[in-house]
């Protein structure tokens, strides 16, 4: 089957779908599913739009709200992981996932899904190592250190998938694994970002919870976003056994949706033709969830994962054989996902603009329904819960805002890896500057631009469609030949270019927030990620 998979969407829906019918229109593909790894940024008021650890400027409206009304339809099956701008709130109602709008599903903090019988997994959100070891403790009214905390990886959602026994054909991370870049063509990555130049030789670009990750799930296929460049790797992995059959992975990166070219990909997977062409869940996830429900945390307390160290009576959470014989039994052997969306919030109005509406903690009932069936526990509900017994606080004593820069974890909380290089500590030209326009930053402020009565006009941007791009053939260190061949062992089509088309609730109540001073911090990449202006002029 052909699998579309695009980098940061942005809250880009109708550019998105729309590049994706011109595919079709032009070169009769179709892709049977769409995969988006994160900044998916599913705005459905202006109340989500202050749950984004954003500049006021950058709070665009955009077009996810037609989808979630009803007003429009996702043409294909569209599978996402947060990333790190989002509205956290709508993303939050579902920490096992679910739907976001018809047809458009969520994997949730961590998940893994079937499709046409290819198995899906991913993660949401960056790492950040002073956040790993807590627990999802945070709920809206965010304030300035909850509405970034909020998409930080924790180190359960690690610990669950490192449950997993059965392979993995497709993988999704916000940011990349740390070390990926060694397997790819450095010089090429660096000549086009050369800002990553002190991470990459100090090995300390991305994440190392995700390169945990790939180390120990070795999927097929590996797909990132989040630094704005489109990269391609092939790591060889090593075996623990001469009987174990060496594996191997795929490993794009994706561009942004605008302006920018390679954001999106079309891929060939092979899949199950006697498979159904619903989404489906996996039983050897639901039985993990179930064996680790115990160790659900809504504190903000650091804690670490059972271990084979002599201080845990148990550390094995994988789901036997039996366990997953249950789960199918409790689903009379029907995993397909049931299509039980539900509208939780009001939904944006340009006729009527609610501009001073509250975010509010909201308990979805998709998620209420799966936690039952399943005998989990719903995490929003124990958060509430904690709320009302006093033992977790929806605000914290103010303090100086913790920066958002990419540097080592605080001496104080040791952390399970040595540094938290997610990313850049040196000076990025496309970075977001958080505290660039000085002052405090208002929370309430937000733009509802572009309305469905005058949308912008991108005729003037290119997005490229490519079906498994050549530029995929990259090697450890540059050495390209061994690497070719193997990538076109994968079934690479050929590259298209194509100029893209113009683009044209149940509730429990909850902020503001507070700024600092007018110093420029650098907290986030890419300057240009919300603003459809030039390419980078590297590129």
């Amino acid at each position: 089957m052909k699998v579309a998979v695009a980098g940061c969407c942005h809250g880009a829906l109708d550019k998105m779908y729309e590049t994706l019918e011109l595919l079709q229109q032009r070169h009769n593909v179709r892709p049977d599913l769409l995969l988006c790894c994160g900044d998916f940024q599913a705005v459905r008021n202006e109340a989500d739009l202050r749950c984004m650890a954003v500049p006021a400027k950058y709070r665009h409206m955009q077009t996810f709200y037609r989808y979630y009304s009803g007003e429009k339809k996702a043409p294909v099956l569209t599978v996402f992981i947060g990333g790190n701008h989002e509205a956290s709130n709508p993303l939050q109602e579902l920490p096992y996932g679910g739907w976001v709008a018809p047809n458009i599903y969520y994997l949730g903090y961590a998940g893994v899904v079937r499709f046409r019988g290819v198995r899906i997994g991913g993660i949401s959100g960056i790492f950040k190592s002073h956040d790993y070891r807590k627990g999802h403790f945070e709920c809206p009214p965010y304030n300035q250190q909850t509405i970034r905390s909020a998409y930080h990886v924790r180190n359960i959602e690690v610990f669950k998938l490192k449950q997993l026994k059965h392979p993995i054909d497709i993988f999704m991370s916000h940011d990349w694994p740390r070390s990926i870049y060694h397997y790819g063509n450095k010089k090429q990555l660096l000549k086009m970002k050369s800002f990553f130049r002190q991470e990459v030789e100090s090995n300390t670009l991305g994440s190392p919870a995700a390169s945990e990750l790939l180390q120990h799930l070795k999927p097929t296929y590996w797909f990132s976003a989040h630094l704005h460049v489109k990269f391609a790797a092939f790591m060889q992995h090593q075996t623990n056994s001469k009987e174990e059959l060496p594996k191997a992975t795929k490993f794009l990166a994706l561009d942004k949706c605008l302006p920018h070219r390679d954001f999106l990909q079309i891929i060939d997977i092979e899949h199950d033709p006697s498979a159904g062409d619903s989404l489906e869940y996996d039983a050897e996830w639901i039985a993990v969830l179930k064996a680790t429900n115990s160790l659900v945390n809504v504190t903000q307390s650091s804690w670490n994962m059972p271990e084979k160290n002599g201080l845990h009576a148990k550390w094995d959470y994988s789901a036997t054989e039996e366990a997953i014989k249950e789960v199918l039994e409790e689903l009379n052997h029907n995993l397909k996902i049931p299509c039980n969306f539900t509208l939780t919030a009001a939904c944006y109005d340009p006729s009527k603009p609610q501009k001073h509406v509250e975010p509010v903690h909201t308990v979805n009932p998709q998620t209420t329904e799966f936690c039952a069936h399943f005998g989990l526990t719903d995490i929003n509900d124990r958060i509430q819960q904690a709320k009302e017994e006093g033992s977790v606080r929806g605000e914290y004593e103010e303090e100086e805002e913790e920066e958002e820069m990419d540097s080592t974890g605080s001496a104080e909380e040791p952390s399970e890896y040595n540094t938290d290089n997610s990313g850049l500590s040196s000076i990025n030209p496309d970075e977001i500057m958080l505290d660039e326009e000085g002052g405090d930053e208002d929370l309430s402020t937000c733009s509802v631009d572009p309305s469905p009565d005058h949308p912008p006009d991108f005729s003037a941007s290119f997005s490229d469609i490519r079906i498994m791009p050549d530029s995929m053939a990259v090697s450890s260190d540059d050495a390209m030949d061994s690497t070719n061949e193997e990538l076109e062992k994968s079934g690479v089509s050929k590259q298209v270019e194509e100029k893209s088309l113009s683009e044209r609730p149940l509730k429990r109540i909850g902020g503001n927030e507070n700024g600092n001073s007018g110093i420029k911090k650098i907290k986030r990449r890419n300057q240009a990620i919300y603003a459809a202006e030039d390419e980078d002029k590297t590129e």
